[in-house]
């Protein structure tokens, strides 16, 4: 175990540059991924599956703003941002920027729903264990990536 941290505080950090060009592709990827979920799916997994990925969206702009920021953070933050837009949605105001614009609908929301905040942890969840997971492989230590992919997917430890 020893050996495997001395070789992970040694690895190179992320450049910064290929971190935001792999954080700008997985935010289009989002976007065509909720636009297409929209487009397909109704009711209960349209909506609930919209809010996990607009908190994927939302961490995968951190990174993009931030590349250097760590994926707790990162997922903290679309969290924390996901959450304040929908407590915003207890006030009138994202209802009348929504009824004024469709971008506005889909950034802001018009109704507050207690069960999006869920959705939303399980969007920051996706994303922290994606950024982990490359991350890892940025680092040297895509194996190890793989692994803990697989396992948390499979819901086993190794």
């Amino acid at each position: 175990m020893k050996e495997r941290r001395t070789r992970m505080n040694l690895a190179t950090p992320a450049d910064p540059v290929r971190t935001r060009l792999v954080a700008a592709g997985a935010a289009a990827v989002t976007i065509g991924a909720g636009l297409g979920l929209r487009a397909v799916a109704t009711g209960d997994v349209a909506k609930y599956g919209g809010d996990a990925l607009y908190t994927v969206l939302l961490h995968a702009l951190v990174v993009l703003a931030a590349p250097r920021v760590t994926p707790l953070a990162a997922a903290g933050t679309a969290l924390a941002v996901s959450c304040a837009v929908e407590f915003s949605q207890l006030t009138d105001a994202p209802a009348e920027l929504a009824r004024r614009s469709a971008v506005a609908r889909l950034v802001l929301g018009s109704t507050f729903n207690p069960p999006d905040l869920v959705w939303y942890a399980v969007g920051a969840a996706v994303g922290w264990l994606v950024h982990s997971a490359v991350g890892s492989s940025n680092s040297g230590d895509a194996k190890s990536a793989r692994r803990t992919m697989k396992s948390l997917i499979l819901g086993r430890r190794e």
